[in-house]
């Protein structure tokens, strides 16, 4: 049925959360993403 455990886990992944959710998780990754290099280039900067 399942070709991994892989495929598994997003199957089961995709039946438990909705698109909200899905766009959220999505939307605060991206939005941490950018505070993490955000910080780091601005460190960077105020050691020149």
């Amino acid at each position: 049925m399942f070709d991994s455990l892989d495929e598994q886990m997003k199957h089961d992944d995709a039946m438990v959360t909705s698109t909200r959710e899905r766009f959220f998780k999505w939307g605060a990754m991206i939005v941490v993403t950018v505070v993490v290099f955000g910080g780091i280039m601005l460190v960077i900067h105020f050691m020149e």
